[in-house]
């Protein structure tokens, strides 16, 4: 059974905040699952390009494919990310229902999904975007007993998503873009570290 899961959210600017949050974590890390805005054509060379790029497997998404440590699963540009469990384990699953603030994937759909399956398991992190996608879920998360950061303004293409999320309350820490692989590095790489909410 996997401990513990990040989930991350981004949209403007996304790609290169990604990246940098990426390639600065070890191989051995749990696993991360990802809703960045971005067409469909698109995702499965941006999931093929980090994956040269970092330690980590970095994968598009696949329904119904067994959530691993060490990996990386980004939403493809046409469903919404969903974590199921069944038995002790998690799974991918991927939906094509409607957009959710005008976005499939949307953030806020991949962190409610958190909420609802791991709880105080999951460390979400928002990233540069525009709008408020995200921002709801986030709360959600941060009310289970999850530990949620948001980038800070300075180091954001477009401040909207974090913003959103930092004035509804769904944020514990506001961090820069180089900040944030080493806060999840403490948070998840030892087993005595407590999560505070």
């Amino acid at each position: 059974m996997t401990e513990k899961m990040v989930l991350i959210g981004a949209s403007t600017g996304g790609t290169e905040a990604i990246k940098a949050v990426l390639t600065a974590l070890p191989a051995q890390f749990p696993p991360i699952l990802i809703a960045q805005h971005m067409p469909e054509v698109f995702t499965k060379s941006f999931a093929d390009r980090l994956n040269t790029q970092c330690a980590l497997t970095v994968k598009e998404a696949e329904d119904g494919e067994m959530i691993k440590a060490n990996h990386v699963y980004i939403a493809p540009g046409f469903a919404h990310l969903l974590l199921q469990k069944r038995g002790m384990q998690f799974f991918v699953a991927l939906s094509r229902g409607n957009e959710v603030n005008r976005h499939r994937p949307s953030v806020d759909v991949l962190f409610r999904s958190g909420a609802n399956t791991l709880g105080a398991a999951a460390v979400g992190v928002i990233l540069t975007g525009m709008g408020r996608d995200g921002a709801r879920g986030l709360a959600e998360l941060r009310q289970t007993g999850a530990y949620t950061i948001a980038q800070n303004e300075a180091s954001c293409v477009v401040f909207g998503m974090p913003k959103e999320a930092i004035a509804l309350g769904g944020v514990a820490e506001v961090l820069s873009i180089e900040q944030i692989a080493p806060r999840l590095l403490a948070l998840l790489t030892h087993q005595t570290s407590h999560i505070a909410r």
